[in-house]
């Protein structure tokens, strides 16, 4: 990730970015247009960086509840479980 001054770069701060114009410098206009698209997909991924980490908590939490709920299924001695193919 590129971060300006150790923090992450927002797509507001790509859309309000200016420049300092040179003869001959670029075009204003595409370097705007290039920025407010760059901003778009910023706040694109953003969201969807935020929608899966609140999925992974919504599968984690789930996970947890389930492991709460079946842990008196676990049987105490492994050899005795009835399931167990393999016997030592």
């Amino acid at each position: 990730m590129i971060y300006v001054t150790g923090e992450r770069l927002l797509p507001h701060q790509v859309r309000a970015a200016t420049f300092d114009t040179r003869w001959r410098g670029l075009d204003p206009d595409q370097v705007h247009a290039y920025l407010n698209r760059l901003a778009d997909e910023f706040d694109r991924l953003h969201r969807d960086l935020t929608t899966a980490n609140t999925e992974a908590e919504r599968i984690r939490q789930a996970l947890r509840q389930w492991q709460s709920r079946h842990t008196a299924c676990r049987p105490t001695v492994p050899d005795q479980s009835p399931n167990n193919r393999w016997q030592r």
